[in-house]
């Protein structure tokens, strides 16, 4: 590698680019006087320069030639600022492409780069090697540039082409348009279309998507379609004015007030009434509909108070008296950004020649958020398989609720039109979806049974612990060792979590032999890991993996806990450690139950906030023979697993009581107690 100016990185970026472990890393620079210097950062997190760290690998063999990729985002990353970097990975596209060198604005050194990249890339995948450059560009600047998760924009795709009438169902011979197609994520969901046009009014996005588009369609198609992204703000200065549609997806920019409302207040695109100032959503909305042929279809992603704000009812009421509003789907929170609310899809579809305004029509509400709720937004990752076969489904139904699948009936509505049309013109799904009574009395039965069968087991666990026979006080000063002491004895083996590198976690439901991410805020909210990481990225981080046996201890004073892991292999992240057993001479299950007192935490722990660390390696254990451990450990076992019922009893005993207070406060007792 050759460059002018020191590129830094760390510990864990340099593990990644060995394809090694952190703690490999780590003990060579232990083990080796020759290792390079620190150039920067500090002592727990230090940074070293790249060069050097190159050098140093390829002098002792330790070079990965399997992650020449790797190599590069650190010295994309040191372009400069978000534009810069973006449009370096933009050129590298474009040759990618097959398209000439850009111009001079580049210096030198990025110009080496961008070469460095384009060769490496028609050497190992031209389309893989542009999107892991996207990728971790977006990573790092994801609070600025919002996206749509692949799984959301297919699903967008696929109801777009279901609602359209004439496309064909794989959407061959159709033109696709995004009016704020940022990256391009939503147009690359819609594969096979004869054209795909888009606009972003930020240039880099808008270039990044355009080269993004024609090297993955490139590749998956044996014709290129006719592919057209401008940079241009679509509500101002609409670059397609002249240009029909058969599909429109699009995720808006939301809550954004200057969005041209004096200068556009007589445009002709407001077929259904001006929008309001603080309602640019639904200016989205009528551009959408504006720019598609009739018959065409469009989905957009819009936050959920756009169908309740007062300001908006008078459009929402025109949407629905004239027909354009199909359907309005209420998802899961998690989803797309902000993550931290239940975001809406709004299926429109423009009438086809000839069709008038539906008679007595009807709107389909659809509420899976409420079909899967989440306890946080750091909740497990939305399940796209679920939730898309679920709205698939409320699609495919007809009629009437009492019609749907029983399955799913609870949550889609085909809610008569004029019903809708009150004073609020509110279309929030979960407001009119009633489930029938006998799907809630099923649900409450299996609920009872369930409570039932947890009642009984409470029982039996009451019992025995309540027979322990527990002496008033201690004959003798117990003797306590320590973590550390008994790793250093090699009784246990400690190893500590730590975050994977950056780019690696991905989300949802584990892929393969993928393994589930455990964080210290998906024990906060008592949720499921959310994230999950590839087998060769844990092998590449050296990620520490919980297997079935080890005591999981939490080092963070809020959230303290041990417990002996008993579900698949988990990977732990930061302030989450490991401690795996010698079984001839600690058992699992005392050593748990002993680190978890919250004296023991108290004692360990850094300071007294509640924010404080515990020093895991001074946590104390009874030293006690191994006989003696057992007896012990069976009773830690049973209070941990009559904690589980007592806790799964209450969250059931709280559904309990809302839905019969519910069924009783609608007037269905039929006898009495």
């Amino acid at each position: 590698m050759s460059s002018s100016s020191v590129v830094p990185v760390t510990l864990a970026e340099i593990a990644r680019l060995a394809g090694v472990g952190r703690a490999a890393v780590s003990n060579w620079r232990r083990r080796h006087a020759s290792f390079p210097e620190r150039i920067g950062g500090t002592d727990v997190s230090p940074q070293f320069s790249m060069a050097e760290i190159e050098a140093w690998l390829r002098e002792n063999g330790k070079i990965n030639k399997s992650a020449e990729r790797e190599w590069l985002w650190p010295q994309f990353e040191a372009l400069g600022g978000r534009d810069r970097t973006g449009c370096a990975i933009r050129e590298v596209g474009r040759q990618l492409a097959g398209q000439e060198a850009g111009g001079g604005e580049f210096s030198d050194e990025a110009r080496r780069l961008i070469e460095r990249a384009v060769e490496l890339g028609r050497r190992d995948g031209v389309a893989e090697t542009f999107e892991f450059l996207l990728r971790r560009w977006l990573d790092v600047h994801i609070r600025q540039i919002a996206t749509t998760p692949e799984p959301l924009a297919a699903l967008m795709a696929e109801l777009a082409l279901r609602t359209a009438t004439g496309p064909r169902g794989d959407g061959v011979g159709v033109t696709v348009m995004d009016p704020a197609c940022g990256t391009g994520h939503l147009l690359a969901a819609a594969a096979g279309a004869a054209a795909l046009i888009g606009a972003d009014r930020d240039p880099v996005l808008s270039a990044l998507a355009d080269v993004r588009l024609r090297l993955g369609l490139a590749e998956r198609a044996a014709e290129v379609p006719l592919i057209d992204v401008r940079p241009a703000d679509s509500l101002r200065t609409d670059p397609f004015a002249d240009t029909a549609a058969d599909i429109a997806l699009c995720n808006p920019p939301f809550n954004e007030r200057d969005w041209g409302y004096e200068e556009l207040a007589t445009d002709a695109r407001w077929s259904q009434g001006l929008p309001p100032r603080t309602e640019p959503e639904l200016a989205w909305v009528q551009h959408c509909l504006a720019r598609l042929r009739p018959g065409g279809a469009a989905v957009l992603l819009l936050p959920p108070a756009v169908a309740a704000r007062k300001a908006g009812r008078r459009i929402r009421g025109s949407l629905l008296r004239t027909g354009h509003l199909r359907a309005v789907v209420a998802l899961p929170p998690g989803c797309a950004a902000p993550h931290s609310v239940s975001l809406h899809l709004w299926v429109l579809r423009t009438p086809a020649p000839g069709e008038g305004p539906p008679a007595g029509d009807r709107l389909l509400l659809a509420d899976a958020a409420s079909r899967f709720p989440r306890a946080s937004v750091r909740d497990s990752a939305p399940d796209w398989a679920a939730i898309g076969g679920f709205v698939r489904e409320a699609f495919e139904a007809a009629g009437p609720p009492k019609d749907v699948d029983s399955r799913i009936s609870d949550y889609v509505a085909r809610v008569p039109v004029i019903d809708l049309l009150d004073h609020e013109v509110d279309l929030t799904p979960g407001r009119h979806i009633v489930p029938s009574p006998s799907d809630t009395g099923r649900r409450l039965a299996q609920s009872w049974q369930e409570f039932g069968k947890l009642l009984n087991g409470l029982d039996t666990s009451c019992s025995r612990l309540a027979a322990l026979d527990l002496a008033p006080e201690a004959t003798e000063a117990p003797t306590a060792t320590t973590v550390a002491e008994l790793a250093r004895a090699e009784a246990l083996t400690l190893r500590s979590g730590q975050q994977p590198p950056e780019g690696t976690v991905r989300e949802g439901q584990p892929v393969g032999d993928g393994l589930r991410l455990l964080t210290v805020p998906d024990l906060l909210v008592e949720g499921e890991p959310r994230g999950w990481l590839a087998p060769e990225d844990v092998k590449a981080s050296g990620a520490v993996v919980a297997d079935p046996g080890d005591v999981v201890v939490v080092g963070v004073a809020r959230a303290f806990s041990a417990w002996v892991h008993e579900g698949p292999p988990t990977v732990l992240g930061p302030q989450l450690h490991a401690l795996r057993v010698r079984p001839d001479q600690l058992d699992a299950w005392f050593l748990a139950g002993s680190l978890r007192a919250p004296a023991n935490a108290r004692q360990a722990g850094t300071h007294t906030s509640s924010s404080s660390r515990v020093d895991v390696r001074r946590l104390q254990v009874r030293q006690v023979p191994l006989a003696e451990q057992r007896r012990y450990g069976a009773a830690f076992r049973e209070l941990a697993e009559f904690e589980r019922m007592v806790l799964r009893a209450g969250a059931l005993g709280t559904g309990l009581v809302r839905g019969l207070g519910d069924e009783l406060a609608a007037g269905r007792l039929s006898g009495g107690l």
